[in-house]
């Protein structure tokens, strides 16, 4: 894109491979702005520690900078989240803790970040994928974004900060997105509150021209307003909002699940159906999360998720989830415990616990002042 623009040689960022093949592009380009590519379209740009590494890297360098944009390449995925099959497979925990502690500190340099901030969430946005642009300053979807918070379905949770944007959206959606995985696209993904504006796809090169073009933040926010299509439309779960409402704002996942069936009607029959291939303690810990998060600010959440994450990472249906769904995908994870009855209270708290080493996860400013 933008063959017309004069760019600087890329920047290698930390940790960030010279070779062909590589799997982030950060250049710098017009006066002064950054542009990062996820390069892994065969993999749906899914991000790994190294490119977490690299985005990072590029970011702390680009601080003085007035404008970055984020993309992914190909016209599939911006990022189909972060590559849980690696973590998975990796088999040391320390390994998963590092993926997760480093891409949660991502999330908050991005919420922070000085430079105006820009994800163009063209084509599948999940997971990870929702950590690096729901945090920023501005997220653009297209007619061809798909977002989707999917964690109950690997034995996970919604983390990269679900559980603070989760809980803040319209009514109880945030918490019916977080249990189900519903599946947002186009349009609805801006009307939802998770997108600023929305884009046609055809537009996006002349959207990034005119960006870099750009000196301040007043004209970053002209520039997307032009190309920011209005619509009038109903958003898709209008009108299930009513009966989302009332059914998710239960106290217990259980409770939720009997507001469902004395509903009986064809979307909760739906919808409890989809809840029942879900880790029924995923779901628990996913309620309780979300919960927890509507009163924590941000690097509260992120805390609160790494904690979630490492126990995941010991013990919990994560790893029979992933692979069900994403390495065997047989479509038939055994949960332990099958049912969300035999969910105990006290399986749920661990998740929210002291990691056993003690380890907590640290921001940048607060590891300098622990130096």
């Amino acid at each position: 894109m933008l063959r017309s623009v004069q760019r600087n040689v890329p920047l290698i960022a930390r940790g960030m491979s010279s070779g062909a093949e590589r799997t982030v592009i950060c250049e710098e380009v017009g006066k002064n702005a950054g542009l990062i590519t996820l390069n892994r379209p065969k993999a749906l740009n899914a991000i790994n520690l190294d490119m977490v590494r690299q985005i990072y890297g590029a970011m702390k360098n680009w601080q003085d900078k007035s404008l970055v944009i984020v993309k992914g390449a190909g016209e599939k995925s911006f990022c189909a989240g972060g590559d849980v099959r690696a973590v998975v497979e990796n088999g040391p925990i320390d390994s998963s803790r590092n993926f997760f502690r480093e891409e949660y500190r991502l999330n908050a340099l991005i919420s922070a970040y000085k430079p105006d901030y820009v994800a163009i969430v063209d084509g599948i946005t999940m997971g990870g994928g929702v950590g690096l642009s729901v945090h920023g300053k501005y997220r653009v979807a297209t007619e061809r974004t798909m977002f989707a918070m999917p964690e109950t379905a690997i034995g996970l949770f919604p983390d990269v900060g679900g559980g603070y944007f989760l809980p803040r959206l319209q009514g109880k959606l945030g918490l019916y997105l977080g249990l189900t995985g519903f599946r947002l696209k186009g349009k609805d993904v801006t009307k939802a509150g998770i997108a600023t504006h929305y884009v046609e796809s055809k537009d996006l090169e002349a959207l990034e021209k005119e960006l870099i073009a750009t000196s301040n933040s007043s004209e970053v926010a002209e520039v997307l307003n032009k190309f920011n299509v209005k619509d009038t439309s109903d958003f898709v779960l209008a009108k299930n909002m009513e009966q989302i409402n009332k059914c998710f704002s239960a106290p217990t996942v259980e409770a939720i699940v009997t507001n469902l069936e004395k509903d009986n009607s064809e979307w909760a029959s739906s919808t409890l159906k989809t809840l029942s291939k879900m880790s029924p303690t995923s779901m628990k810990v996913t309620k309780k999360q979300l919960d927890l998060g509507l009163n924590c600010d941000l690097r509260s959440c992120l805390k609160m998720e790494f904690r979630m994450a490492v126990h995941s990472v010991i013990k919990s249906d994560f790893k029979e989830g992933v692979r069900a769904m994403l390495i065997d995908r047989d479509q038939s994870p055994k949960w332990d415990p099958a049912r969300l009855g035999d969910v105990t209270e006290q399986q749920v708290d661990r998740f929210f616990g002291p990691l056993p080493d003690g380890d907590e996860l640290l921001f940048d400013d607060e590891m300098k002042a622990n130096l």
